[in-house]
């Protein structure tokens, strides 16, 4: 009998196509969901590591065009109003705002500091938006996968015990594939999830620190032109 139950084992197809092909059809749906959940949040990854690179080498280039010594306005004019990298927006808010505080007659309007201050935080603002965008699916998948796959395990488990009873057999040909489809679902969960939450946490750290630096130089910028409005 032990013979028999282990040649029937080695009968099983235990690839993951197999255990895919013999998981019911909730298991199957949890099954697709995450191997959907796992290739979004990798493209997101991809993406965002790409997007981070570029932005991290335009504010390098940027800062050594801001600190060079050229004058403001010819920079500005390098650069023009609508520029495509982000520090470049934020200078380009700023100058824009500074050029439409000027008076025909040469003066300033009264409180253009908070104007400009306001112009680059808005520039800032819209950046944040834009580096944060996806990071918010990589929580979410990273949050639920694992919860999904349990779910898929639960029913898995459930089925199996369920085909034990209806052939009242217990033996390993009977047990183990629904076993293994079952837990096949929690794994492809942890498979989704693990990368998610660890590139989360880092793509969270990154734009924090890029954001930061925006956040300076709009600082330093706006120190720059409180001097001369003082001067």
């Amino acid at each position: 009998m032990e013979a028999e139950t282990l040649a029937l084992a080695h009968e099983i197809d235990f690839s993951f196509w197999g255990l895919f092909m013999r998981a019911t059809l909730i298991v199957k749906i949890v099954m697709i969901m995450l191997i959907v959940a796992s290739f979004w949040s990798w493209s997101i990854i991809v993406m965002k590591l790409l997007v981070y690179r570029r932005a991290r080498a335009e504010a390098d280039a940027f800062d050594r065009s801001f600190w060079s010594g050229e004058p403001l306005d010819g920079l500005f004019e390098t650069i023009g109003p609508a520029p495509s990298g982000s520090s470049e927006k934020i200078f380009a808010a700023g100058m824009t705002e500074w050029r439409r505080s000027h008076r025909d007659d040469g003066g300033l309007i009264a409180g253009a500091t908070s104007r400009i201050d306001r112009s680059m935080d808005v520039a800032i603002n819209k950046e944040a938006d834009y580096l944060r965008g996806g990071l918010t699916v990589l929580a979410t998948v990273g949050s639920s996968t694992p919860f999904i796959g349990l779910f898929g395990t639960v029913i898995g488990i459930m089925n199996a015990f369920i085909e034990i009873a209806e052939q009242q057999n217990t033996n390993l040909a009977v047990v183990a594939p629904g076993i293994a489809e079952a837990l096949l679902a929690t794994g492809l969960g942890l498979l989704a999830a693990i990368p998610a939450v660890i590139f989360y946490n880092k793509l969270s750290a990154d734009c924090d620190k890029i954001l930061s630096g925006y956040e300076a130089f709009a600082d330093e910028f706006a120190t720059i032109l409180s001097r001369q409005l003082d001067g």
